[in-house]
C-alpha cells in the first residue's frame, strides 16, 4: 500500500515532517521517490499576466507600461 509523508533532507537523512503510523517497522525496507517542491517557472506564470483581460484592457495596461517617465520621475503635487 503507498502511503506519503514528508520530510525533509539533513546531513544524508531524509527526517519525517510528521509522525509515522506505529505499522511502519524499524528497519523495514521501503521505497522513497523524491519529488522536490518546484519554484514557479517565470514563463508560464508571465503568461498569466493577462489572463481574464478583454483585448481593450491588455492595450491599456501596455500603454500604461509603455509610460516610462511616470514610473522614473518624482513629481511635486
Amino acid at each position: 500500500m503507498a502511503q506519503t509523508y514528508e520530510a525533509i533532507y539533513e546531513n544524508g537523512i531524509f527526517r519525517p515532517v510528521q509522525d509515522l503510523p506505529a505499522t511502519l517497522a524499524e528497519g523495514q525496507h521501503v521505497r522513497v521517490v523524491v519529488d522536490t517542491e518546484q519554484t514557479p517557472d517565470i514563463l508560464q506564470l508571465a503568461a498569466q499576466v493577462y489572463s481574464g483581460l478583454s483585448p481593450d484592457q491588455v492595450r491599456e495596461v501596455e500603454a500604461i507600461a509603455l509610460e516610462r517617465r511616470d514610473f522614473f520621475t518624482h513629481q511635486d503635487s
